[in-house]
């Protein structure tokens, strides 16, 4: 029997969608406002979910409170309030687009889970506009 397990957290975070490979131009088709050279900001909302067996003796699937500090630890200390392009090193040579972020979220956890824990990472850059990950 395995079940999902939910923890969403949020931050807040600024960033550029740029590919120094393109011209001005190209840049601007594609990204438009969010080419702009002095970034924008998003309040992302994050879901992460954990499926597995409940364990017998706790009833968990995972301590929802070790689910809390590993992503304060692995995610929100590093990219709460950062700008993603220049105070982040995963976003040094990485497009910070919302697809880029959830992939880089799921590998700074994963690590850190068991084998048997099924992640998947939802991250809501807008209320509208959201991408989920599940390596």
């Amino acid at each position: 029997m395995n079940v999902t397990v939910c923890r969403k957290e949020n931050f807040n975070a600024a960033h550029r969608l740029h590919n120094p490979l393109w011209t001005e131009e190209q840049n601007q088709q594609v990204f438009g406002l969010c080419n702009n050279p002095n970034f924008h900001g998003h309040n992302y909302e994050l879901v992460v979910k954990l499926t597995g067996p409940v364990d017998p003796d706790t009833g968990y699937v995972y301590d929802m409170k070790k689910l809390s500090l590993l992503i304060k630890a692995e995610i929100l200390d590093k990219f709460d309030h950062k700008n993603l392009n220049l105070d982040t090193e995963e976003f040094q040579h990485l497009n910070p687009t919302a697809e880029n972020i959830a992939v880089v979220i799921w590998q700074r956890l994963r690590p850190h889970l068991a084998e048997n824990l099924t992640l998947s990472v939802t991250l809501f850059e807008t209320e509208r506009n959201f991408v989920e990950y599940h390596g």
